[in-house]
């Protein structure tokens, strides 16, 4: 049996693991990151004003790390393939995840929250699965809703939760989640928010900040 040649070139041999985590971008994507965890640890212990700061900043996060890989003149295809990865796994956690177990808490774990925890995880997962394979849906659109906009609605919602009784929010964010579930996997097109829109994000995140920040005193 003949045997098989092997690529004795350095330059072909992959990369280590953790030396992902010294990628400027992927460095951006892991601080989105623990925003999001901070966000999941504030849900879980009742502090909401807490939780919406974290996944504000998860937002804001996942917004850079396209801008500094796309200036990076250096950063190789693979690099880039690897960091799509981290991002959309990101994503999962700070758009799919969080959502769910913000809306798991607040109903205090009843087993009626359940199915609406389900529906956005499975939502966010068929979108970001679509999006790695088929991309843009034009030139400057999506195909449904993007999953960031889960977190960008949320946290303006919630703002809802000091001015009525705890049950009817209850049903608003229910409801609120369903509605950003469709959305998501909805066959719509939806513009890619970019350009002047980064700066509408930063004063939204630093106004959402301020005003959950306001709260917590």
């Amino acid at each position: 049996m003949p045997s098989v040649k092997t690529d004795s070139n350095p330059s072909t041999t992959p990369p280590s693991i953790i030396s992902l985590a010294f990628d400027l971008p992927n460095i951006c994507s892991l601080v989105g990151l623990f925003s999001a965890l901070l966000a999941l640890y504030f849900a879980l212990i009742g502090i909401y004003p807490a939780a919406m700061i974290g996944l504000i900043w998860a937002v804001f996060f996942d917004w850079n790390d396209g801008k500094i890989a796309r200036k990076m003149k250096n950063r190789t295809a693979k690099q880039g393939q690897v960091g799509g990865q981290v991002d959309s796994l990101i994503d999962l956690v700070s758009f799919g995840i969080c959502p769910a177990v913000i809306l798991l808490s607040y109903g205090n774990y009843d087993p009626i929250f359940f199915p609406g925890a389900f529906i956005i995880v499975a939502a966010c997962v068929l979108r970001l699965s679509y999006f790695n394979v088929y991309g843009l849906d034009g030139k400057s659109t999506y195909q449904g809703l993007a999953s960031d906009n889960n977190a960008i609605i949320l946290v303006f919602v919630f703002l809802l939760e000091r001015f009525i009784s705890t049950s009817a929010f209850t049903i608003v964010l229910y409801i609120t989640i369903l509605v950003i579930a469709a959305l998501n996997v909805a066959s719509i097109r939806t513009p890619k928010l970019s350009g002047s829109w980064y700066y509408v994000l930063a004063l939204y995140t630093l106004f959402i900040t301020v005003a959950y920040g306001w709260l917590l005193v």
